[in-house]
């Protein structure tokens, strides 16, 4: 990002004054709960700004009166006085203008020209001080989280079949009884994800994962790329010619050793960098990897469809639209951008920046908006050795922040942790024993594919490499989710909540056999992928449940392969939030006869319904234009045997 020279005393005296305006903001505890400054950075520069105006404000419903009423904040921080000084040529002057809604509510407006941290201060303390708004924050390039390469000396070399480099380099996934790794360690840091295997593999969820894109590679499913999107509007973090955004969820990459981009967003401590291939690396851990198909790694959910969602580009991402992009992946709506027709039950996030997140924030809204649409927020605490309270979205209410441990259970050595951290899960210590210092070890890293492109990507690539950080610990967590999740399908039990989803993770979680200090938590333990499954099968409570006669659809989630007897009934759900519009429920496809019954509320029947669709053959759909919130059921009712139908049910999400 461009550097700026130092403010003017003129804007210190405006700091101060805008400090001391209890008055006008409404009291000083007040105000600052209208504002978040805390994710600003000496020598950062920032023209983006996240405005949530208060519900029947003018500024609220009219782009016009937003922007007028930050242009005053902007005098009244005096950011233009400065300008008309005798002598200050040529002028630096501050305008602002609209650049768009958020899914989440909030108004994205920009500033003509990047300000400083001390001036970015000031502007939003001034903002803030208008009755009308609710909250401002600075729109906040986050980054994938600095992950650790292993050396290339430590990669595989050539393919092998029946994934054997499993066996070899994927400690990760195996049962923590402390059995000797490849390097000699014992391992007591496995998420024991080779016995869950036993039990769920993830088919039926779609995990979605924002972060780079994913490239094409022989060992890894993308055939959700194509239904994946482009979130990134600006041209210069996307890398492409014009501002906007696109379909596909493709990386494009991301290196940082040319212009404009070596320029603008390196310096000492972000050296030039070749892409980094890291949505990649993350969705084969969660279990885009093909696996049991005679090469390289296997991939944790590898029955689940990962669904890539660009939202890093060169020199990261910006909030508001990675914000935007949680509300899509989870089903909901985002202008200008087409529904997601394979709504999300787990989204990934291994990436974020400082700033520390609060009900209020836009991360924090978009968030419940996709928890309210079913999905399981999971996210990187953070590489930083430091409390994940100060880290966005790790400190978000209601996402499920992740530490990484290393194959001694230990925390490693670069974990975020503290008491916004809900669990750890594997990301490598990279040095032996999970050493904070020494060589590299084979089991300090997660295995993956990767792609072995400089910059752009190398189609259908053969390469793998290892990577530590908490980027890595959260998908092993999300893969995790998506089986006990799939499990839940396959057993004609209710999908969880995503409070439940995180009950049953650190109920069952594996306490460490390091313990962390006091002072360092890292959440509940390690999670245990098996013993995850096994409790949610049973329920997902302390006793085991009674299986729902119904058969859970998600929204735009297609159900192929169903049948039945003739005469005999199958009963679907699908729950419809408050707002809901246009809810569709369909059956197409395959051989037989069937009819479609539709009731709100209980399950229908012949008897009893709604609504009812009778054709000759299998194509029956029921279309109501403002449901109810709540439950409704779909029964398919045999007029002869039928098989080989697909049930789908969808809705448009209320924003």
């Amino acid at each position: 990002m461009t550097k700026h020279l130092g403010v003017k005393g003129l804007l210190a005296a405006a700091v101060a004054m805008a400090l001391s305006l209890p008055a006008v903001a409404g009291g000083a505890l007040q105000a600052a709960a209208r504002f978040d400054v805390s994710g600003l950075q000496d020598g950062g520069s920032y023209d983006r700004f996240i405005v949530s105006y208060r519900d029947g404000s003018t500024q609220a419903v009219q782009r016009g009166a937003a922007v007028q009423s930050v242009g005053a904040a902007i005098d009244r921080a005096g950011l233009n006085a400065a300008a008309r000084m005798p002598g200050n040529t040529p002028p630096k002057t501050v305008a602002a203008s609209y650049q768009r809604k958020l899914a989440a509510g909030a108004d994205l407006i920009r500033t003509s020209r990047k300000l400083g941290r001390a001036e970015a201060a000031a502007l939003i303390e001034q903002i803030a001080a208008d009755p009308a708004v609710a909250y401002v924050e600075p729109d906040l390039l986050w980054h994938a989280v600095r992950d650790i390469r292993a050396s290339d000396l430590l990669a595989p070399a050539t393919f092998t079949p029946n994934d054997t480099y499993y066996a070899k380099y994927q400690w990760n996934l195996k049962t923590p009884d402390g059995a000797a790794t490849v390097s000699g360690a014992a391992n007591w840091g496995g998420s024991n994800v080779n016995n869950a295997w036993d039990l769920a593999d993830g088919s039926g969820i779609v995990i979605a994962v924002l972060d780079t894109g994913i490239t094409s590679h022989v060992d890894v499913d993308t055939s959700l790329a194509d239904a994946g999107y482009d979130f990134i509007t600006d041209a210069f973090v996307s890398g492409r010619e014009q501002d906007g955004r696109v379909p596909g969820g493709w990386d494009l990459g991301d290196w940082t050793t040319t212009e404009p981009w070596l320029s603008e967003c390196t310096d000492a401590a972000n050296p030039p960098e070749d892409s980094s291939w890291h949505g990649t690396h993350v969705a084969s851990t969660s279990g885009a990897e093909l696996t049991n198909n005679g090469a390289g790694m296997a991939g944790i959910a590898h029955g689940a469809k990962v669904l890539p969602v660009r939202v890093l580009g060169h020199c990261g991402g910006y909030n508001s639209d990675i914000n935007d992009a949680i509300v899509w992946a989870a089903g909901g709506s985002v202008d200008g951008v087409p529904a997601n027709t394979h709504p999300a039950r787990v989204i990934n996030l291994s990436l974020g920046g400082s700033g520390s997140c609060t009900a209020s924030s836009s991360a924090a809204k978009a968030i419940d908006k996709a928890r309210a649409l079913g999905a399981v927020v999971v996210v990187a605490a953070g590489n930083s050795n430091k409390d994940a309270a100060g880290y966005s979205p790790a400190s978000c209410p209601g996402a499920i922040a992740v530490a990484a441990s290393g194959v001694t259970s230990k925390r490693a050595y670069y974990s975020n942790y503290g008491s916004t951290v809900k669990i750890a899960a594997p990301g490598g210590g990279v040095y032996a024993n999970d050493g904070s210092s020494g060589a590299q070890a084979n089991d300090g890293f997660i295995w993956q594919a990767l792609n072995s492109g400089k910059t752009t990507p190398v189609a259908n690539d053969s390469n793998y490499g290892g990577m530590a950080g908490t980027s890595q610990a959260t998908p092993h967590v999300s893969g995790i989710v998506a089986l006990v999740q799939g499990a839940r399908l396959a057993a004609h039990l209710p999908l969880l909540g995503p409070d439940e989803v995180l009950d049953v993770l650190q109920s069952t979680a594996m306490a460490p056999k390091v313990a962390p200090p006091d002072n360092r938590p890292i959440g509940a333990g390690i999670v245990d992928a098996a013993a995850a499954v096994a409790k949610a099968v049973a329920g997902g409570g302390d006793e085991p449940g009674e299986p729902d006669p119904a058969i859970v659809l998600g929204n735009g989630l297609a159900l192929a392969g169903q049948s039945g007897k003739a005469g005999a009934n199958t009963v679907y759900k699908l729950e419809v939030p408050a707002g809901a519009l246009g809810l569709s429920l369909r059956t197409s496809g395959g051989q037989g006869d069937v009819t479609l019954y539709v009731k709100q509320g209980a399950p229908a029947s012949a008897g009893s319904y709604d609504f009812k669709s009778a054709h000759s053959g299998n194509n029956e759909s029921v279309v109501i234009t403002r449901p109810a919130a709540g439950t409704w059921y779909l029964t398919v009712t045999g007029e002869s045997v039928w098989s080989g139908v697909t049930v789908l049910g969808n809705f448009t999400a209320p924003r």
